[in-house]
């Protein structure tokens, strides 16, 4: 492998690495600040998923094609099934319960 592509390659690993840290970021940050479970839900599903996401290309590209690669496309498929699945149930359950969704002018819980 020449410079110049190690180089490149090091580099979307890190545009990766930076992008899966700022979006994780983003979605602890909204699970903090946002006003109802179901905003949360929203946040934690999307952000989250599209972090682990970024992070396991990441991975991808720093392994190459080895028995490692599988591994973590098998991980990533798995979190992008059970990132929204978990969510959804968690603003079902919220629904069923009977909370109401936060609206402006409301106080936040």
């Amino acid at each position: 492998m020449s410079e110049l592509e190690l180089g490149l390659r090091t580099g979307a690993i890190l545009v990766l690495l930076a992008g899966g840290v700022f979006f994780t970021f983003v979605s602890a940050v909204g699970v903090i600040r946002l006003p109802d479970v179901y905003a949360r839900a929203h946040t934690a599903s999307q952000t989250d998923t599209l972090g682990a996401g970024l992070v396991v290309g990441a991975v991808v590209l720093t392994y190459g094609f080895e028995t490692e690669v599988i591994k973590a496309v098998l991980l990533l498929v798995f979190i992008f099934i059970t990132n929204p699945t978990a969510a959804h149930a968690a603003a079902r359950a919220a629904y069923v319960e009977g909370i109401e969704p936060w609206t402006e002018g409301e106080e936040r819980r």
